[in-house]
């Protein structure tokens, strides 16, 4: 049996595939191709299940134990594929024809990889390395006549590709003239939201790093998100990379980490060699954008009242419990107005010190968002080291 086959390096000239993730559940948010939905063939228990078996006993065993998992599941997962509802009496002649040849070995079957063509109906499946969950699902599908693609070398050979293309990042700017314009100010300015608005006038023309890790860069950053892994950070960051559009792109200025995540090296080189803008606000401003952004979510105060501890001890003896106390209290402004000015205001200009600003403009500017795009129809036709 031939199946259609794709290398992960191809994958960009197949946007009509739908991509369909056979892994656990855990491994699944671990990391995924964006736009990847999950049907797993075995729950995280289960495949603790199987893979004990495989250790412990034999394949055989394992396979014969997978084999009773998956049929359990089998029509659920067959609707899902097809779109509508497979009949038994359709299915399973096909699966148990499969199963006793995947019995005898899974060299049984002739895996041979074949130019996959394109279909807007297609299905792309992937497992771990491209192995017996995907391959068998692929040989059952095209048995059942379903339009099917594997992904060769599955989530590895994704993830292979992925780190490859961060690899070739300064290629990839230099291809499609993209320099970065990096908004740069201390905390509080509302960088994020800023671009959020640069976005909806100009799609595909900004890259917001804080949105792609779901952390703010800061100590109370995740508050009311939930941070993403390394490897998903990389996929989400790939994926828009794909969807900017050519010229020079808008990016809030960021430290190598976001949070947990640490940025590619040839980005961040990027950025510092990038086109510099300084925004700075009145603190007024800077308070209600952070009480509007980090009280927005039901328990955010639960969450900043645990991570204030670390904070009152940079601030030093004297303020041991008196942000948490003032919190309690609803004091959340001038909670917020302390940390700027003896925590966060500090950090900022001494991270900033020595760079040459592009230009300088205030937020509280009606025309910012003007002067921003203004900016950049000048700066398509200016080489960075022109």
């Amino acid at each position: 049996m031939r199946l259609p086959c794709l290398a992960a390096a191809d994958l960009g000239e197949h946007p009509e595939l739908r991509w369909v993730d056979l892994r656990s559940p855990a491994e699944f948010a671990k990391d995924h191709a964006p736009g990847a939905i999950n049907l797993p063939l075995f729950d995280d228990e289960q495949r603790a299940i199987v893979g004990t078996l495989y250790h412990k006993a034999s394949p055989d065993a394992a396979y014969t134990r997978g084999l009773a998992l998956v049929e359990e599941r089998l029509p659920q997962l067959l609707e899902h594929l097809a779109g509508a509802p497979v009949a038994e009496e359709r299915w399973r002649p096909q699966f148990e024809a499969l199963a006793a040849e995947l019995r005898e070995g899974q060299e049984a079957v002739t895996l041979e990889p074949t130019a996959a063509q394109g279909n807007d109906k297609a299905i792309l499946l992937y497992c771990w390395r491209g192995g017996m969950r995907s391959r068998s699902m692929s040989a059952l599908l095209q048995r059942l006549e379903i339009p099917a693609v594997l992904l060769e070398g599955g989530y590895k050979g994704y993830r292979g590709q992925v780190l490859s293309r961060l690899e070739c990042l300064k290629e990839h700017f230099e291809e499609r003239g993209q320099t970065l314009m990096m908004l740069r100010g201390p905390t509080g300015v509302g960088k994020t939201a800023i671009l959020a608005e640069l976005e909806v006038r100009e799609p595909g023309s900004t890259l917001c790093l804080e949105s792609l890790a779901q952390h703010r860069s800061s100590i109370l950053g995740a508050v009311g998100r939930e941070p993403v892994s390394q490897p998903s950070f990389e996929s989400r960051l790939v994926a828009r990379l794909d969807q900017l559009r050519p010229g020079p792109i808008f990016v809030e200025g960021e430290s190598r980490k976001v949070g947990d995540v640490i940025l590619p090296e040839a980005l961040f080189q990027a950025m510092d060699q990038g086109w510099q803008f300084q925004l700075t606000a009145q603190e007024g401003t800077r308070v209600r954008n952070l009480m509007e952004d980090y009280l927005a979510t039901p328990h955010a105060v639960e969450e900043i009242a645990a991570r204030l501890p670390f904070l009152e001890k940079r601030l030093g003896a004297s303020w041991t419990g008196r942000l948490g106390e003032w919190l309690a209290e609803g004091r959340a402004a001038e909670v917020t107005a302390v940390l700027l000015e003896r925590y966060y205001d500090p950090l900022y200009a001494h991270s900033d010190q020595r760079r040459t600003w592009t230009d300088t403009l205030a937020v509280e500017q009606a025309d910012l968002l003007d002067q921003l795009l203004s900016w950049r129809d000048r700066l398509s036709a200016t080489p960075r080291n022109g």
